[in-house]
C-alpha cells in the first residue's frame, strides 16, 4: 500500500511528483507544489487520510472578528452613525 500526498487546490499537478518520507517522518513538498499553493516556511498544514491517500490542506486561520460579528447592541433609538459619532467625539 502507498500513500499519496494530495494538496487541495483547483490546479491539477503532474502526477509524477514524488517525495520520500525521512526516518523522522518528514516529507519535502516539491517546489512546484509549494510555489503554486504559496507554501512557505511556517505554513501550517491540516492532514487527513481518505481511501488510502494522505491529504494535506493549508490551514485557514479563523477570522478573529467572526465570533463577535452581530453581537454588538446599539443603545435604543440610535443609528450606527449616531452611535459612532458620539463614541468618537
Amino acid at each position: 500500500m502507498y500513500a499519496v500526498l494530495y494538496f487541495s487546490c483547483k490546479i491539477s499537478y503532474n502526477k509524477s511528483m514524488k517525495a520520500t518520507i525521512s526516518q523522522k517522518g518528514q516529507v519535502t513538498v516539491p517546489k512546484a507544489c509549494r510555489d503554486r499553493l504559496g507554501l512557505k516556511a511556517g505554513t501550517v498544514l491540516d492532514f487527513e487520510t481518505r481511501d488510502g491517500m494522505l491529504i494535506a490542506r493549508k490551514s485557514q486561520p479563523e477570522d478573529p472578528f467572526l465570533k463577535w460579528r452581530g453581537r454588538g447592541k446599539l443603545p435604543k433609538g440610535r443609528t450606527v452613525d449616531e452611535y459612532l459619532k458620539k463614541a468618537r467625539g
